[in-house]
């Protein structure tokens, strides 16, 4: 055993790379989408899976099966072995590079908290997770003009005859949510039937690589004459969880029952939105619920006299022409809703934050302008000195699909939402249903869940 930390012990660390001479050096330039996430914090998932085992069997059944099936996905997925590298002093885009020999880091661990507590819905200490989920690997010179940035991480802990759980860190500039997804079903798939020949014969999985996004190059020009990325050197870190006292993360469920009555709520009140989609009602039933929560709790309206609510928008669909839907990378675009706190707080609140959010992703993904009409203001109004709420994952890649050959997950955590973020993600029971995460204050998660249930119950009752 290697080290200990709070509940958890390494038993192993290991670093895997795709097989011998399978990728050789390759080069992946960054666009601007990718660009831009060199000033955010790093994604973090949290798949429990049921396994009702000795730690003994874990070790000599599912190690060896992870190792291979990595491995071998590696080989199609190369920018996750490799590196991101950064050139300080010219004006070179930054690029994820591979060269034989690069590998990532996996770690295997033992956990003696309570399994079945952590994967619970109910409000549990967000810091007994960190432990649970892998920190990316520190920035280093190669030469004087290059830094390497390590972009992947795995760790895989076992909650002996419980569970384990399988924590993943990336950073944001090496893909988004819909390419991280891809990579999923691909070592999933391979560690099912322990070859890649089903991938292979998949084209609908295999990562499109060319950079084919045609956008002005003045954004590239922007976004790396910013000083923060101008002065990248070694001491480069991604932002890391902080320990909180009184933090706690909790999971809202929707049925399908209940999404329909929150959309039949605010249609009658808001007829002329004609249509709102599960995801749209979901987040302005949160936003408004949060918002009077931390009212109730805080008793400081004043204070928060703006607020924003916030999404990133995957446009590749919608890019001319779009982009192969394999595409590795990212292409997200800010989509933020601005308003004064007294507007949804009301009893009109929820269908108020609903109106918002809808008009501002329908007035963003339908500018007549174009994708890019504003883009060299993105950062400033996602950076704006309000309280802001964002979100984290999407319903469209269904997390409870991540099966490696044992079962589908019993439970998923974005841990990542610690930054500033809910996640909405497909329900485990329907597809149809959305889960909710969430990360506040213990009193004022008790206020949400109070506010949330009453405001579900007389919806419901109405409709």
């Amino acid at each position: 055993m290697a080290t200990t930390n709070n509940h958890v012990t390494v038993l192993e660390k290991c670093r895997i790379s795709p097989p011998p001479n399978t990728v050789g050096q390759k080069s992946l330039p960054l666009t601007f989408f990718d660009i831009v996430w060199l000033l955010f914090h790093p994604i973090q998932q949290l798949f429990f899976y049921n396994f009702p085992h000795p730690k003994s069997h874990f070790i000599a059944t599912i190690i060896p099966k992870l190792k291979h099936s990595l491995s071998k996905t590696l080989q199609h997925f190369f920018p996750f072995a490799g590196n991101l590298l950064v050139f300080p002093s010219s004006s070179k885009k930054p690029e994820i590079r591979h060269v034989d020999g690069d590998s990532l880091p996996l770690i295997f661990a033992e956990c003696d908290l309570d399994f079945n507590h952590l994967k619970g819905n109910h409000p549990r200490d967000c810091n007994l997770f960190h432990p649970l989920v892998p920190r990316l690997e520190n920035a280093f010179k190669e030469t004087d003009d290059i830094v390497k940035i390590p972009v992947f991480a795995i760790q895989v802990t076992i909650f002996p005859n419980s569970g384990f759980t399988i924590g993943l860190t990336n950073h944001h500039s090496l893909c988004d949510a819909r390419t991280r997804y891809h990579f999923l079903m691909a070592w999933t798939s391979i560690a099912r039937h322990g070859t890649d020949d089903l991938f292979l014969s998949n084209d609908q999985l295999h990562p499109f690589y060319d950079r084919v996004i045609q956008y002005p190059t003045s954004l590239d020009d922007m976004i790396l004459s910013l000083p923060p990325i101008q002065t990248i050197d070694e001491s480069y870190r991604v932002p890391e969880l902080v320990q909180h006292t009184d933090r706690v993360r909790a999971t809202l469920v929707l049925t399908r029952t209940e999404i329909n009555s929150l959309k039949k709520c605010v249609l009658v009140q808001v007829p002329s939105l004609e249509y709102v989609s599960s995801f749209v009602v979901g987040c302005g039933f949160v936003w408004s619920c949060i918002a009077k929560s931390r009212v109730e709790v805080e008793g400081k309206e004043g204070e928060y006299e703006v607020e924003q609510f916030g999404c990133a928008v995957d446009w590749g669909a919608r890019l001319n022409p779009p982009l192969p839907p394999t595409y590795f990378g990212n292409c997200l675009g800010p989509i933020v809703a601005t308003t004064k706190t007294t507007l949804i707080i009301g009893d009109k609140g929820f269908p108020a934050a609903v109106e918002l959010f809808a008009t501002a992703i329908r007035e963003g993904v339908n500018c007549k302008e174009g994708v890019f009409k504003d883009a060299e203001e993105w950062l400033e109004r996602v950076l704006q000195d309000v309280p802001t709420m964002t979100v984290a994952g999407t319903p469209k890649q269904n997390v409870y699909e991540v099966d490696f050959g044992w079962g589908k997950p019993e439970k998923y955590e974005s841990i990542s939402i610690e930054f500033g973020s809910i996640s909405v993600n497909a329900g485990k029971e329907s597809s149809e249903g959305l889960e909710i995460g969430l990360w506040l204050p213990a009193k004022q998660m008790d206020a949400f869940i109070s506010i949330s249930k009453n405001e579900l119950e007389n919806m419901h009752s109405v409709s």
